[in-house]
């Protein structure tokens, strides 16, 4: 079982305001990544403010999406990639590359990646938000923090 989980967190849309990675390898958890990302302008919604508590304060001298690339693309380029509501964080990454002028295509990633998600809905657990999932498994989650939201997802992707 060899894979990488990530989460986003987002200040607006599709702009991340912070990246959690985990990287597993036969079975194990060999590496985790976690950055917070300035979001262009360094503009925040209210409302993701609300959801995950990140603030422009903490990322006004944070890296941009375009400096903490290679770190993304070390971790996920040739792999089998992972996310909770996968749709949301391929998109989440998809676009970020786009307005970096990125080609999504050189990571060499699934057009849609494993989905925890779908995998616990479709094995009857209801409802399925990252923190239901993880109550229900008996996993540890501060959620909306991407490093542990990405280790949680990792945790029930191994647990499927």
């Amino acid at each position: 079982m060899t894979f990488t989980a990530i989460d986003f967190e987002t200040a607006t849309a599709f702009h991340p305001c912070s990246v959690g990675i985990v990287t597993v390898e036969n079975g194990v958890i060999v590496d985790e990544f976690v950055s917070l990302i300035k979001p262009p302008n360094n503009l925040y919604s209210p409302f993701t403010i609300q959801v995950h508590g990140i603030y422009p304060r903490d990322t006004v001298n944070a890296k941009s999406f375009l400096q903490v690339f290679p770190e993304i693309e070390k971790r996920l380029k040739n792999k089998l990639v992972v996310a909770h509501n996968e749709s949301f964080d391929r998109n989440v990454l998809a676009k970020s590359m786009a307005l970096y002028g990125l080609d999504y295509a050189d990571l060499n990633i699934a057009s849609r990646w494993e989905c925890t998600v779908k995998i616990y809905k479709a094995k009857g657990l209801k409802p399925t938000k990252l923190s239901d999932c993880c109550r229900e498994m008996k996993i540890q989650l501060n959620h909306h923090e991407a490093l542990s939201d990405a280790r949680a997802c990792a945790k029930l992707y191994l647990l499927k």
